[in-house]
Parts: structure tokens; sequence; C-alpha cells
């Protein structure tokens, strides 16, 4: 483990001691848990772009997509239990 400084205005240094005596925790260790909370964000958010344009780049290629109508009652059939057959991939209307 490291030592990170961090200066912080002090009115922030009075809410965080608030907030980490209601959470009954240090305010150190709520500092800490806000950095690793707000990382793991940026970290999923990351994926999450990385993932939509990687499938964003194969529909563009393949000029094939599932109509969100088609897609939404394969979905809704799904949460509700009844047996539903997946939509197919169809070539985008130019």
């Amino acid at each position: 483990m490291s030592t990170t400084t961090i200066r912080l205005p002090e009115a922030l240094k009075a809410r965080v001691a608030a907030a980490a005596k209601r959470a009954g925790t240090t305010p150190h260790n709520f500092v800490v848990e806000a950095i690793a909370e707000k990382t793991e964000q940026a970290e999923r958010g990351g994926d999450f772009n990385d993932t939509a344009e990687r499938r964003y780049a194969e529909i563009v290629a393949s000029g094939k997509t599932i109509p969100w109508s088609e897609m939404r009652k394969y979905l809704e059939d799904r949460l509700a239990g009844k047996p539903a057959r997946r939509p197919t991939a169809k070539k985008l209307a130019r």
C-alpha cells in the first residue's frame, strides 16, 4: 500500500467526516471506498462503451440487426415465462 495526499476544501472535509460517521466508518476508509467505487464505475463504463462499439461495428460490417419491436416482444415473453423463439438478425432497410 502506498500513501497519497489529497487536499480537500474544508467544507468537503467536514461533509466527508459527517458522512463517514453516519456510515459507521472512518473518514479515511470512507474516502478509500469512494475512490474504489468511482474507479469501478469508470472501468465498467469503459467496458460498456467498448462492447457497444464492437457490436455496432459488427452491425455495420454485416448490415444485419434485430428490429427493436421483435427483440422487445422476445424479452417480454421470456420475462413472462412464455416460450419465446429468439429473433434472427435481418438486413437493415436503407
